[in-house]
């Protein structure tokens, strides 16, 4: 049976739950990148192409929520994982600014 302290005390330095969720928010990071490097270097004119990074961002980030949900419902330490999540929200919504830019560089013309 669950007491009043064990739903308010929120343990979220619990072992090895820091690790997995790092290295999938580097993971992602590095899959935009690589997305980000083709934008760059090879169809700077493409908005699909542009949009490539903030699609995978956002995907990263919705599969953190769900990681964070899975390991909420075992009973793990979730906080990294949601932590994960809103990181790779953020910076999705950052670099929303390079398919605009494409499309600018694209009306420009």
């Amino acid at each position: 049976m669950s007491t009043d302290r064990d739903f308010a005390e929120k343990r979220l330095d619990k072992p090895g739950s820091f690790r997995p969720a790092a290295l999938y928010t580097l993971v992602v990071i590095a899959v935009a990148g690589v997305a980000l490097a083709f934008h760059a270097f090879g169809a700077r004119d493409s908005v699909y192409a542009a949009s490539l990074v903030p699609v995978f961002l956002f995907l990263g980030g919705l599969g953190a929520f769900i990681q964070t949900y899975r390991v909420w419902k075992a009973g793990g330490g979730w906080a990294a994982w949601q932590g994960s999540g809103w990181f790779l929200m953020l910076v999705m919504l950052i670099s929303l600014a390079i398919p605009g830019a494409a499309m600018m560089a694209d009306a420009v013309k």
